[in-house]
């Protein structure tokens, strides 16, 4: 690409080497989760959300389960600050949840900040200044020691002020675009403002860093946060805390790694809504948790419920590929991932394992409030076999034989291409009922009889074009006795006779379903089903949908002289 040569490498690596989160295979605990939603979140949409949606979004929160919510930037606008006097006054805030506002360190800011969180059973003020060289050289044109002025000063300010307001506070600093400032100076500001506050065991100071915009990749991140972690002042009293941005679209391996490198806490929103490209998304970082085995302590059990709610608010949408959250990341349309993962499914229940390893599917969809019929499998042109066979099984108990998956899946593989659609599992059931099920044109089955005397004699009554006529034939078994009279009196010839037979489980419990497929002389083999409440007339309805089948095919001179041979 053209002016590749302007870019370079914005980040700071620290100065001694971090790398002992390489050491570490997967995060085995949980960390201190911060929704930003109502700050981050709400500042990136569109259209703000009004008080009355941030209440409703509040409540959402509380529910997937967030003991720390920031709510907004109290000073920065009268809808802000009387959302949080809403929260307190309205005693709207449980006792285990802690509230989180962002201030500048500016007096009246912290001030005006300080006023809306009166009487607050626990918060947190986030004062925060940006430090990246960048910043420093081309928006405040300041020195080091300057921009550890405006630190410090916020620090104090932040101490005083608490003092003096009613309610429970605690205090987090953020060295805004961290990821863009020299490390040495990023520890440096960051014990200055420790230095101030004086963090003890029960009264911890929060340490953010946020990598407010992506410049690396994520090993990256998590050397400065291991540095960060090894080098900080009172750490054994220091909460630390990342806030990760997507502009790389790495943001959640950011995070993954930050923790492994020593965080305790993160701060995110809701599939990752955010400025630019976004924040990291919480519910991908938690439910990677949970795929590992270990309990991310959030509630995701109800994720279409979750969503539904949070495009409701946001007037945003939900990428249909989004992870565990989108309406297709579970589906499958390629035939052979259908196959696996239909016997994937079928091994599970057979095997009764404890853990989830079905091909695909890296956890259960159930387990996220998703449903199996319409989300694992869906038809298209791509499907296979074992998809199209699945969903029948799955939707409406009809467990076709595995020779005459292949036939009914190029039917409906050709209706889905011919209709430049996806097809719906009533669909695919219409498909399947219209072309295999007791078909009775041009032979229509009546009744029949038989009698044993070492073999079977069997006369069959069926009705073709409008007329009533009695087929005798001899056997084996009845079947094979019906069978032989529709060769000899319809001049027919087919050998390989596939039968299979089941209940029919969903739907009519009285029911019986069988299965026939006859094979002609030139290999073809075509199906037939049969439904009836007798098996043994469903098992005769079947072998003459197969015979329809077979005779219908034939639309060329060519072919019936295959199929046709006078015995």
């Amino acid at each position: 690409m053209k002016n590749v040569d302007k870019y370079a490498r914005g980040y700071f690596m620290p100065p001694v080497q971090s790398l002992k989160w390489a050491e570490k295979e997967y995060i085995t605990e949980a960390p201190n989760w911060c929704s930003v939603d109502l700050r981050d979140g709400n500042q990136a949409l569109v259209v703000p959300m009004s008080l009355e949606e941030k209440l409703e979004y509040f409540q959402l929160l509380l529910q997937v389960g967030f003991k720390e919510i920031e709510v907004g930037f109290p000073a920065a606008s009268e809808t802000e600050f009387a959302f949080l006097r809403t929260l307190i006054e309205g005693n709207l805030i449980p006792d285990d949840v802690t509230i989180q506002v962002l201030t500048q360190s500016r007096e009246h800011i912290i001030q005006k900040t300080f006023e809306a969180l009166r009487g607050a059973n626990k918060a947190v003020v986030h004062l925060y200044n940006s430090t990246s060289l960048a910043q420093r050289e081309q928006v405040f044109r300041k020195s080091k020691e300057e921009i550890i002025d405006i630190a410090v000063t916020g620090a104090k300010m932040l101490k005083k002020y608490a003092t003096e307001t009613e309610g429970n506070f605690q205090f987090q600093y953020s060295p805004e675009s961290f990821t863009g400032t020299e490390m040495e100076f990023a520890l440096e500001i960051c014990n200055k403002v420790l230095d101030i506050w004086q963090p003890t065991a029960d009264n911890k100071v929060i340490i953010n860093l946020p990598d407010t915009v992506q410049m690396s990749m994520p090993h990256v991140y998590a050397s400065q946060i291991e540095y960060m972690s090894d080098h900080l002042s009172y750490r054994d009293h220091v909460i630390l805390s990342l806030h990760p941005h997507n502009d790389r679209g790495t943001g959640v391996a950011a995070a993954e790694l930050g923790i492994l490198a020593g965080a305790q806490r993160v701060e995110g929103t809701l599939f990752g809504n955010g400025e630019r490209t976004g924040n990291v998304d919480i519910v991908s970082l938690a439910l990677n948790m949970f795929s590992h085995g270990e309990d991310p302590k959030l509630n995701f059990e109800n994720i279409p419920a979750i969503i539904s709610k949070y495009e409701k608010l946001t007037r945003m949408k939900v990428h249909e590929r989004h992870p565990y959250g989108g309406e297709l990341v579970f589906t499958a349309f390629s035939g052979s991932h259908q196959d696996a993962i239909a016997k994937g499914m079928k091994w599970r229940d057979e095997e009764e394992r404890q853990y989830w390893t079905v091909p695909y599917l890296t956890i259960d969809p159930l387990d996220i409030g998703r449903e199996y019929e319409g989300d694992i499998i869906r038809i298209n042109s791509q499907s296979g076999k074992g998809g199209i066979g699945y969903i029948l099984q799955q939707s409406y108990g009809i467990d076709l034989p595995a020779e005459m998956r292949e036939s009914f899946g190029y039917s409906v593989k050709n209706v889905s291409d011919r209709k430049h659609k996806e097809l719906m599992p009533n669909e695919i059931y219409d498909i399947f009922i219209n072309e295999y099920v007791n078909v009775n044109t041009p032979t229509e089955f009546i009744r029949y009889k038989y009698t044993q005397n070492g073999h079977y004699e069997t006369i069959v009554s069926v009705r073709m074009n409008n007329e009533e006529r009695d087929f005798t034939g001899v056997g084996n078994g009845r079947l094979d006795a019906i069978s032989n009279a529709l060769q000899t009196q319809l001049g027919l010839d087919y050998t390989d006779l596939v039968y299979k037979q089941h209940a029919l489980e969903i739907g009519s419990g009285s029911n019986a379903v069988s299965y026939v497929g006859v094979t002609v002389k030139n290999g073809a083999v075509y199906w037939g089903c049969g439904i009836d409440t007798d098996i043994m007339t469903s098992s005769v309805k079947a072998l003459f949908s197969a015979v329809n089948n077979m005779v219908s095919s034939l639309q060329h001179p060519v072919e019936r002289e295959l199929i046709h041979s006078k015995k």
